[in-house]
């Protein structure tokens, strides 16, 4: 993610010895809780309120979920360059959040559906990369000791706000109406934004630039007026989208796919690409080649299992929508809850991985940074067998119990700890320090294509004799496989001098 240049002394302790955190922490904290309780509330209702309130298909639904969830990918490298080179991370965060308020807010409203999305996906883009790239600016330096303590408690706030948003924005949205649950969303980033705005003297001087003060009411006329055009464009490309859309809808699948993943590599490229006055002209040496090449070599096999991952929010949403026996005693379990299991376990099996991996990386048996990806993506591949296990006594008639699902999930989290927390580790330390930002852009490209791809792949093994499920058990476990089999050169490249 981009971030800004601060002037020395941005962290709001006075001594990196300081063995307490800054108190800056715990704003980003709830900051960030809040926003992704809004974010994940949102995702866990989309494509059940496509299907069943408003009749869209289940391969529109599906593809709409693609289109969404890969752009608020992509839209962070816009938003976190605005921030370096205009707004800073503070502004460009609060201008972020109110217009994602407003789209929570317009997804209330049936009418309004494409623009509540758009202005969902723009406004993640200025707020998710700048508060991230805040919680490093609270410390003194990249040696602060209390750093890595920091963005775990910032990982913990992220997923306490993924954990209780199915449950409570997915609750009210399933039973008492959409128009609830949206609206909790909506409540939840007011919250977060007011919270932040209220807390700033806590962050001392993170996420502004060097002539920056804290926001106060003179920036009013600023938020609104970025707000402003932030509707603007989202209006505008909705309207263009009315002629160039036909058109597009109208070609292969595999034509829009193509299409799609060039449109969003081209944009990141021409976001982030290296700046020739600052990088200089010297070419990459051999072994900074082999390291990019073994960088993007693996981004393409974590693509693979993001498309297989991000089934939870579409096909496997509906899954437990439609194909689960949900009811204990006389209450009916809301479909969303599902989603909160991903996150539950995350908090409490990262310690427990952070520990193995230290464990293992100092004794006999340690595994390279493609190792420990490729075995996350052979897990992936058996959380797939189970699935489709499942899908076939569905088939079959029966409504399956809801351990089904849970086991999928939480074997699909064991991958996710296996493979991303390893994986951003691997690009920003193995990367070249001219290309870092470059591609750590790429890493995210790849985010933003499996998420398209996850979206429109049942579409894509239309009348091609596969079925979804066991296609991703296989084409995951055979990928990992292959990644495990290519580790050893891989890791030589990553490593050479």
């Amino acid at each position: 993610m981009s971030t800004a240049t601060l002037p020395a002394g941005t962290a709001t302790s006075d001594t990196a010895h300081d063995t307490r955190q800054p108190p800056g922490i715990k704003v980003i904290f709830f900051t960030e809780m809040w926003e992704r309780f809004s974010y994940y509330g949102m995702r866990a209702l989309l494509v059940l309120y496509l299907v069943n309130a408003l009749g869209y298909e289940r391969a529109n639904a599906l593809a709409l979920y693609g289109i969404y969830t890969g752009l608020v990918y992509l839209t962070p490298l816009i938003g976190g360059a605005f921030a370096d080179r205009y707004l800073g991370q503070r502004r460009a965060a609060v201008i972020g959040g109110t217009v994602m308020m407003l789209g929570h807010f317009a997804m209330a409203f049936e009418p309004l559906l494409h623009l509540a999305l758009g202005l969902l996906i723009v406004g993640n883009g200025f707020f998710k990369p700048n508060t991230t790239a805040m919680v490093g600016h609270l410390y003194n330096g990249e040696d602060d000791p209390r750093r890595a303590g920091g963005y775990s408690i910032f990982y913990m706030g992220v997923n306490l706000g993924a954990f209780l948003a199915p449950l409570v924005a997915g609750t009210l949205g399933q039973k008492l109406g959409w128009h609830w649950g949206f609206g909790a969303a909506g409540v939840g980033m007011l919250l977060g934004l007011c919270q932040f705005l209220w807390q700033q003297p806590l962050l001392g001087r993170a996420g502004l630039m060097p002539q920056q003060g804290p926001v106060g009411k003179g920036d009013i006329g600023l938020i609104l007026g970025w707000s402003a055009g932030c509707f603007a464009f989202v209006f505008g490309a909705l309207q263009a989208w009315k002629f160039v859309g036909p058109v597009y809808g109208g070609l292969p699948t595999v034509a829009q796919v193509l299409i799609a993943v060039g449109v969003i590599g081209g944009a990141i490229w021409s976001i982030v690409k290296p700046d020739a006055k600052s990088v200089g002209h010297e070419p990459l040496n051999r072994a900074e080649w082999g390291r990019v090449i073994s960088i993007v070599i693996v981004m393409i096999f974590v693509i693979a299992f993001w498309t297989g991952f991000e089934q939870a929010g579409g096909t496997m949403a509906l899954f437990a929508d439609e194909n689960t026996n949900r009811m204990v005693g006389s209450f009916e379990v809301p479909s969303s809850w599902f989603q909160s299991i991903n996150p539950l376990v995350i908090v409490a099996l990262a310690p427990v991985f952070a520990a193995l991996w230290t464990r293992l990386d100092q004794s006999r048996y340690r595994m390279g940074d493609t190792m420990k990806q490729a075995l996350g993506m052979v897990v992936l591949g058996l959380g797939f067998v189970v699935m489709a296990m499942a899908q076939s006594m569905a088939d079959s008639g029966i409504k399956v119990g809801m351990h089904w699902l849970a086991i999928v999930f939480f074997i699909h989290t064991l991958g996710e700890l296996m493979l991303s927390p390893v994986g951003l580790s691997m690009v920003s330390r193995v990367a070249p320090a001219k290309l870092v930002s470059l591609l750590m852009g790429v890493w995210f490209l790849s985010s933003a294509a499996a998420n398209y791809l996850a979206g429109v792949m049942e579409e894509l093994l239309k009348g091609s004799g596969f079925a979804l499920y066991p296609f991703l058990a296989a084409f995951a476990i055979g990928a990992g496989v292959l990644l495990a089999l290519i580790s050893r050169p891989l890791e030589k490249a990553m490593h050479a001098k």
